[in-house]
């Protein structure tokens, strides 16, 4: 996690301010609980909420006793007893390190997913208003990164829509599966707490108990959260890629936004280069490289052991983090994305009629033709354009055998480029619901 890749809000979320913070209304809803309970005072928890609701917890002075403690939640508590004075003694009752860390982690984690839940919404909404902008912008569709058929470029930009519209459903169950509160005490078994408090504290933190803790959280849990931001990543780099390949010099049907002033190299001062969806490539490789270790989380020893720890408190900010600001970057490309119809037009007819051979095909099959005698007929004439330059329809005028099954009318109906977009509405309907 560093500032070159990283947004206040999210960065915000994982800071120590924010971790003690948690940390301290975990404890402090539990003091309540467990002053309705009748296990401490109920003059103790009214303390504690006013002595540290209102603190500023230290975190060079946490720090400080952590050196010498080896233990971060000690350190805490020990802080918040030097803050809270005599009824600080109250504080985790029955509780274990776990219940705390767990409990905040997925508190925090559900927190970055609002955010990430919101940067999704932005970013449909910046592809849908670019894919009615070009719903009926032809361009060629490839397969192989070679010439297939005609399509809209709003089509590709509902296809990133649709695939984005799935990603956020995706989201949504994983926040709700990271949801949960684990204050069950050691082993998980409420010996020492009742399960009250954790029904309390759960819904205070507006999670849900964990059905069984084992004193940790189970890990699968988090191993589904970060598969599914690095399958939203790969779907950032997907778009991303498309970007790229379209601003190739040799295609250009598409650009990153240029601005004023903005330097692509500095050697050739005549370079556009693909800077912002290359950086996104790189970003979502960052993003899948930490569901791995988040899987090999879940393998933890009996009912708990600390070696998700480390692997946690890097994969939780980086992940959340470098996703954040890679949903915002790849929606202000979409947003201002440079399109360029005409070029898209100039590379579809490059190469003279060839991306109409299929209806040829078909059309000669339908003539009484057997589907390999077709075929051959097409390639021929199509292989003279790719290795002579000619031109599609011309030729296959021109060839007798073609003639024999297939009048020149016939022929050059199968040249229109309507009949590839015709069906456009109805995709656009089952992808955005509306006419």
């Amino acid at each position: 996690m560093i500032p070159r890749y990283s947004r206040p809000d999210m960065v915000a979320i994982w800071s120590p301010e924010t971790r003690f913070r948690i940390w301290f209304e975990i404890e402090a809803h539990a003091c309540d609980a467990l002053a309705e309970l009748g296990v401490i005072p109920k003059s103790a928890a009214e303390t504690i909420w006013e002595k540290g609701g209102n603190a500023t917890f230290d975190v060079a002075r946490i720090d400080e006793i952590e050196r010498e403690t080896k233990h971060d939640v000690i350190a805490f508590l020990t802080h918040l007893a030097e803050i809270v004075g005599p009824d600080a003694r109250f504080v985790h009752q029955g509780m274990t390190s776990s219940d705390v860390l767990d409990t905040c982690f997925n508190v925090q984690l559900v927190r970055a997913a609002d955010i990430l839940l919101a940067d999704i919404d932005a970013l449909l909404a910046a592809l849908k208003r670019r894919a009615f902008e070009h719903r009926d912008t032809i361009t060629i569709g490839r397969s192989h990164a070679i010439h297939a058929e005609p399509t809209t470029f709003g089509v590709k930009l509902a296809q990133a829509y649709a695939e984005f519209e799935r990603n956020r459903k995706r989201l949504e169950l994983a926040r709700e599966e990271v949801a949960t509160c684990a204050i069950s005490g050691a082993v998980g078994t409420f010996a020492n707490i009742e399960p009250a408090v954790e029904e309390h504290v759960a819904e205070a933190m507006g999670l849900k108990p964990e059905p069984v803790s084992t004193q940790v959280i189970p890990r699968d849990r988090h191993a589904m959260f970060f598969a599914t931001l690095a399958v939203i990543a790969s779907s950032i780099e997907r778009l991303a890629t498309e970007v790229r390949h379209l601003q190739r010099t040799e295609v250009l049907e598409a650009e990153e936004y240029f601005s004023a002033g903005q330097k692509g190299s500095s050697a050739m001062p005549h370079k556009r280069n693909p800077v912002l969806t290359e950086n996104l490539t790189g970003l979502a490789r960052i993003v899948r490289s930490h569901a791995l270790p988040a899987m090999e989380n879940v393998a933890l020893w009996h009912e708990r052991d600390i070696s998700h720890s480390s692997v946690e408190r890097m994969i939780g900010p980086d992940a959340t983090v470098t996703l954040d600001f890679a949903l915002a970057r790849l929606t202000g490309v979409v947003d201002k994305l440079v399109v360029y119809p005409e070029n898209m037009l100039a590379n579809l007819n490059k190469f003279r009629g060839l991306v109409h051979s299929q209806r040829i095909l078909l059309a000669l099959t339908q003539a009484g033709v057997s589907r390999e005698d077709a075929y051959k007929l097409v390639q021929r004439n199509a292989m003279k354009v790719w290795e002579q330059g000619k031109d599609f329809l011309e030729e296959l005028l021109a060839d007798a055998d073609v003639r024999a099954a297939l009048s020149e009318d016939e022929i050059r109906e199968k040249f229109d480029l309507g009949y590839h977009t015709k069906h456009v509405e109805t995709t656009f309907r089952r992808v955005f619901g509306e006419a």
